[in-house]
């Protein structure tokens, strides 16, 4: 602006009609102040009196008034901010006495005096508050007056991840470095908590004692528990001391930041370690578990863990019991309990027994139904006859079906009384329905035996009756072995003619006159129903037989009389 154009002062409105309206102490003043010096660079006081479209005019007490642009004085809507009476501090930028103007800036006068305060706080190891503007590269951009820079590994006492999260936070620093003329400042928030940490630390270790009860703050999680900032000071609350009840892992039930109340469980001074617990603010629940879960009673829970050998049931928190995988089905031989159960399954179950001192309960799914087998040797006493289908074959003998999940054994043994078997396929076939007789039940082991030949007398038991020493019998050769004849005398029961009883003395081998089918004669000279043998003699049998024939030859009658060479014939026919 030009002299001409700002001329008397009178387009500013403050402008006098004449000297005679001022009165002498006024001149005076005025008079005096005419004759103030400033030096450009200067920071001075002013009043605000006029706000024109483009300039604000102001009295600093100079020969002639100053002027500042009216966007010094605009918001960020662009609403002036400034009004006639304001006293407000300024800089001198120059002066033009040719054209009678003074150019003034308030933003510059701020910014001096911000520079100013900030040296002062830095000489002084004082605290500036600033607002966290914007992220930067390697940390933030802090408003405190003039842009700052705040290191990221300044920011707090440990690293956070997202520093987008702080933009726009008014917060307290601590001031590192200064260079005014370079209008560098760097700035620490770190160094402020660092020794508010130290402050709340000697205060925390005052009052720490065992047994106490204290409030923190959860700050880590690890695998094996959690770290809690007690004011300074760190304690670990361990993953066995979060809970009576199981814990999987420390974030099921925590996460950083969550405040917490704890016991102090032990204190080391010293080393100034503090171990922590929660659980131990509340009662221990084994201390009347024996009372609540006797053993038979009926209990429900929720399956919190499956193991290969059981399952883990939650009765109540810190209370768990193991159903054993040999407890859940009475018939069915369970491979892993995942067939039955699945985490998170309410189930109910038995009692079988409790140790308090090993904090162990060991529970029973098969006890809420009869066990099937007590029914079965009820309903089956040894003795009965019963009536099955066949289920399976085996080398060793057939499984006949009894009641549901209920399988007898008949060993191949006990399928009949006189049958070579080799296996019981020859016999039977799957889904054949035979009759069997119940031998012995044995309930632990879980094993019903059956007999099928039991439904009918062991021939053995008469076998000396029916066949006495010195009878004669008649049967078919079914073995020649190097030791003897076997002879079916009957279905399923044979005597052997050892080989010594064999009537065949003039032939080296005497077994060569025998051929299997043939139908032989012989002597029972001895027979042993216990061990299920009968001895039998060709060679006594024949010589029997000779001596008859040759008592015959000499009773009879001359003519009648067989002539030697006939016997030796009639012998060989026999044979």
């Amino acid at each position: 602006m030009m002299k001409e154009e700002l001329g008397n002062g009178k387009e500013f409105g403050y402008a006098h009609s004449s000297v005679d309206d001022i009165d002498q102490e006024t001149l005076a003043k005025l008079y005096e102040q005419s004759f103030q010096t400033f030096q450009e660079g200067e920071v001075v006081k002013g009043r605000v009196v006029h706000v024109a479209e483009e300039y604000v005019v102001v009295d600093i007490g100079y020969k002639s008034e100053g002027i500042i642009p009216i966007e010094e004085f605009k918001d960020s809507d662009g609403n002036v901010t400034v009004k006639v009476g304001d006293e407000i501090e300024v800089l001198l930028e120059f002066h033009d006495d040719d054209e009678g103007v003074v150019y003034l800036s308030k933003e510059k006068a701020e910014k001096i005096k911000v520079w100013d305060e900030i040296v002062k706080v830095f000489e002084e190891d004082g605290v500036i508050r600033g607002k966290v503007v914007a992220k930067v590269k390697g940390g933030l951009s802090v408003d405190i007056g003039i842009p700052a820079f705040l290191p990221g590994s300044q920011v707090d006492l440990r690293p956070i991840r997202d520093l987008d999260s702080l933009v726009g936070k008014e917060m307290d620093f601590k001031i590192l470095k200064c260079n005014r003329r370079r209008r560098n400042v760097v700035l620490s928030r770190r160094a402020i908590l660092e020794k508010e940490r130290e402050a709340k630390r000697a205060e925390t270790l005052a009052k720490l004692e065992e047994g106490r009860v204290v409030d923190g703050v959860v700050k880590n999680i690890t695998d094996y528990g959690v770290f809690i900032d007690l004011g300074g000071v760190d304690g670990l609350l361990h993953i066995t001391d979060m809970s009576w009840g199981r814990v999987g892992h420390p974030s099921e039930m925590f996460s950083i930041g969550d405040p917490i109340k704890v016991m102090v469980l032990h204190f080391d001074r010293e080393n100034e370690r503090v171990s922590l617990g929660l659980k131990q603010m509340y009662p221990d629940p084994w201390t009347n578990a024996a009372e609540k879960y006797p053993e038979g009673s009926k209990v429900k829970g929720k399956v919190v863990s499956i193991a290969d050998y059981g399952a883990f049931v939650e009765l109540e928190k810190g209370v768990e019991g193991l159903i054993h995988v040999s407890e859940m089905s009475w018939m069915e031989k369970i491979k892993h309990p995942s067939k039955i159960l699945s985490v998170g399954d309410e189930v109910e179950a038995v009692v079988l027994s409790i140790d308090v001192q090993r904090r162990r309960i060991s529970l029973g799914l098969k006890q809420l139904t009869p066990n099937p087998w007590d029914v079965v040797a009820e309903k089956y006493p040894v003795g009965t006859v019963i009536e099955g289908k066949v289920k399976n074959i085996t080398d060793f003998g057939i499984f006949i079906g009894i009641d549901e999940g209920i399988d007898g054994l008949v060993h191949i043994s006990d399928i009949s009384w006189t049958k070579r078997i080799r296996h019981p396929s020859e016999m039977f076939q799957k889904g054949q329905t035979v009759r069997a007789k119940v031998l012995h039940i044995d309930k632990e082991e879980k094993r019903f035996s059956l007999g099928i030949k039991q439904l009918e007398p062991d021939p053995w038991e008469t076998i000396s009756e029916r066949y006495p020493v010195g009878s004669v019998v008649s049967g078919i050769v079914s073995n020649i072995t190097d030791f003897g004849l076997f002879v079916e005398i009957e279905e399923g029961i044979e005597g052997l003619v050892h080989v010594s009883e064999i009537d065949d003395a003039e032939k080296t081998n005497p077994l060569q006159s025998y051929q299997l089918s043939q139908r032989v004669e012989a002597k029972v000279i001895n027979v042993s129903p216990q061990e299920r043998k009968i001895g039998l003699s060709i060679k006594k049998l024949v010589e029997e037989r000779e001596k008859e024939e040759i008592k015959k030859f000499k009773t009879s009658t001359e003519d009648d009389t067989p002539k030697l060479g006939d016997l030796v014939q009639i012998d060989k026919t026999e044979k």
